[in-house]
């Protein structure tokens, strides 16, 4: 667990590390100490080697509100090179830290997610959205704009045309929409939302965590790269996992099978 209340983590016997975002009468909310606490957690959960997979859900009935008005009132009397510096040395290390992991990290998406808060569910691998759930990238209604990486992450995902669309009206999406647009992965009954993320967690946990980073390396680096230099690196990950027991163990296993 860690030492900051605002943020709990704790790791099962399957090494589902799971991050709970904890200021549940702040709608989780983030000020600055949960902002740093938050990427500790992250940097914590990728150096244990008892960590296969990341969950991260919220207390009580938000994911995450954004960023704590009181914190945010803070900011006015700051001039503007103090207010980037903020988000500079804080907030975008969240984005940051999640791009260099290699561990999946899946959003487990209990409630409203609002701002920032929808932001850092995007910066995620996966996400799983309660049936109840919302998303809204809410900046516009107080005439600003995403300031950490959701206007990076946002039209990745469901494209330019309806990220602008979101981003110029701050409408709330619920999880209906946000599965069929491919904002979030699936959406799924409230009840369901621990049980089918765990699931998928341990599904990932189960296979080879060598070849689960590389995918992961893999994809991402490929959005800025050329097919050659893609295929130049891949073909040496491949090389790799050549050698791998989890490799020899499934060959063996598929000839095994094939002989019977």
């Amino acid at each position: 667990m860690s030492a900051q209340a605002s943020i709990l983590f704790n790791t099962d016997a399957d090494g589902i590390g799971t991050l709970t975002l904890n200021r549940p009468e702040q709608l989780n909310a983030f000020d600055m100490d949960m902002v740093d606490a938050w990427r500790a957690a992250l940097e914590a959960a990728e150096a244990d080697e008892r960590v296969k997979v990341i969950v991260v859900t919220g207390a009580g009935r938000a994911f995450c509100a954004g960023g704590d008005f009181a914190e945010m009132a803070k900011f006015s009397g700051m001039d503007s090179m103090a207010r980037k510096d903020f988000l500079y040395r804080h907030v975008h290390r969240i984005a940051l830290t999640l791009e260099r992991m290699e561990k999946p990290v899946i959003a487990a998406i209990n409630g409203a997610a609002r701002g920032a808060g929808c932001d850092m569910a995007l910066m995620c691998d996966i996400r799983i959205m309660a049936n109840s759930a919302t998303l809204a990238e809410s900046y516009i209604n107080i005439g600003l704009m995403a300031g950490d990486a959701g206007a990076w992450f946002l039209p990745r995902l469901i494209g330019t045309a309806r990220a602008l669309e979101l981003f110029w009206t701050g409408r709330v999406v619920g999880a209906e929409e946000a599965e069929r647009i491919g904002m979030v992965n699936r959406a799924v009954p409230d009840a369901q939302l621990l049980p089918v993320t765990y699931e998928l967690a341990r599904t990932i946990a189960s296979k080879s965590q060598q070849a689960v980073r590389f995918f992961r390396r893999a994809v991402y680096q490929s959005q800025t790269m050329a097919l050659a230099t893609h295929l130049d690196m891949v073909s040496s990950h491949m090389a790799v996992l050549e050698d791998t027991p989890e490799h020899r163990a499934g060959i063996a296993a598929f000839f095994e099978r094939n002989q019977k």
